[in-house]
């Protein structure tokens, strides 16, 4: 879809590239057709460890941040509105005034809002409507400084816009966070720490004396590393479902995602438990919370042989499953 956007856009002179200098493509998702650009001037921009390596393998310069001599920018827009918006403010401080910056997005993503917020404020060029988004472009500038990231604080923590549950703990994590036992093994893992809130009261249990902190999002495990300063905690920017942990832990504490798109990807959480379970001494124990819809128990009960629930509502379900059953594959 986003390539079929971008080169209806080019083809048709909606908008226009520099005939030189590099491009830099913000935050797009594995899988996203970058053809319509020339590779040779593309640096790929994103923070989320899985799109930055499957970018890398085929062969993409990347980068964590953008480059400070680009041209131009394509910001692949996120849907978490204010994570956006700061997308585009970076993308703009970075760019020389009246360079152009290019929105592509999926309207289920917001970029009709996006769109209107943006023509209050700067020049729109044509908007070419195609496969259930928009694309368009406008100049460079300072008309959205007051965009840029802020951190938020709270209770001792601090987030930025665009990470998950950015205004604070999501009720699942607050739920594990008090099932947790008053005592946990020496060495622990956090399977997707997100921006620490966890790893802190895993860190307030009895007899941790190594956290390993992994996280995909790198601005979510910066926020980590500010708000976690223990020196038992070790931070890992890495895909949670291929990460190989140094030595087998006692425990793992995972509060998976479960989406990839707008709707529910219960493979994504799968992969998670699979990861947790090969990461686990053979008398090991996953501390797990996830939405009761989610058909997580068939995979718990055959690769653990111990499996209960510790509680929950109606929405979410704390699972303690215990003895990785290294027979079953992982």
């Amino acid at each position: 879809m986003r390539s079929t956007r971008l080169s209806l856009a080019l083809d048709s002179g909606a908008i226009a590239l520099p005939e030189t200098g590099q491009i830099a493509v913000l935050s797009p998702q594995a899988g996203d057709d970058l053809s319509a650009l020339p590779k040779d001037r593309i640096v790929v921009v994103t923070g989320f460890k899985p799109d930055h390596d499957h970018f890398n393998a085929r062969g993409f310069v990347c980068a964590t941040a953008m480059p400070a001599d680009c041209v131009a920018a394509l910001v692949c827009l996120p849907r978490a509105k204010a994570g956006a918006r700061a997308l585009l403010a970076a993308a703009c401080a970075a760019l020389p005034s009246g360079a152009p910056v290019i929105v592509d997005g999926q309207k289920t993503d917001g970029v009709d809002s996006m769109l209107k917020d943006l023509r209050a404020r700067v020049e729109v060029g044509e908007v070419v409507a195609k496969a259930h988004g928009r694309i368009f472009a406008f100049p460079a500038g300072a008309a959205l400084s007051d965009w840029a990231a802020v951190p938020h604080a709270f209770d001792g923590f601090q987030t930025l816009p665009g990470v998950f549950s950015a205004d604070g703990p999501d009720r699942g994590s607050e739920m594990l966070a008090a099932a947790l036992p008053r005592k946990l093994p020496s060495r622990v893992v956090d399977l997707g720490a997100g921006w620490g809130y966890l790893s802190r009261r895993i860190l307030q249990c009895d007899g941790v004396k190594e956290l390993h902190l992994v996280e995909a999002d790198l601005t979510a495990l910066d926020c980590a590393r500010q708000n976690i300063t223990d020196p038992r905690a070790h931070f890992h920017w890495a895909d949670a479902t291929l990460w190989q942990v140094p030595h087998l832990a006692g425990a793992v504490v995972c509060n998976p995602p479960f989406h990839t798109g707008r709707e529910a990807d219960p493979a994504l959480g799968l992969a998670f438990i699979r990861a947790a379970s090969r990461m686990l001494a053979p008398d090991g124990t996953l501390w797990l919370v996830a939405n009761r819809h989610l058909p997580y128990d068939p995979l718990l009960r055959t690769t653990f042989r111990e499996v209960e629930d510790i509680g929950g509502d109606g929405v979410f379900r704390l699972v303690r499953a215990a003895h990785p059953n290294r027979r079953a594959g992982g």
